[in-house]
């Protein structure tokens, strides 16, 4: 079983969702800003992923934005990077789909279904 860490009212989240289950993939759902990920999830699932810290960053959100993190990043070492993320849901990039030696952040069909269509 997969963990699907999502926003509900994101519309990608709401098409990996349907995609998930349209490919029969279980999965438990969790709701990122009411039960944001821990700094020893995201430790775990970064080094695991193989992806920069950045990488796990809604670069795209208004929190980011307003945060003006794009500047401040590349000053903060990876522990602070990672401590700033488990802060708040809003600013981890989402959805975020973990297990059986998966880790994929934000939806990209293509790249999912190579992931976890090929298992």
């Amino acid at each position: 079983m997969y963990l699907f860490v999502q926003y509900p009212k994101c519309s990608t989240c709401q098409k990996a969702k349907k995609w998930l289950e349209t490919q029969g993939i279980s999965f438990e759902s969790r709701h990122i800003v009411e039960e944001n990920p821990t700094v020893k999830e995201l430790t775990e699932w970064i080094a695991a992923s193989g992806q920069p810290v950045k990488k796990f960053f809604n670069t795209s959100g208004n929190k980011y934005k307003e945060m003006a993190l794009k500047d401040k990043l590349p000053m903060m070492s990876q522990e602070e990077q990672i401590a700033l993320l488990a802060s708040d849901g809003m600013l981890v990039k989402r959805p975020l789909l973990v297990g059986h030696g998966v880790i994929l952040s934000g939806f990209k069909e293509a790249q999912w279904a190579e992931a976890l269509l090929q298992k």
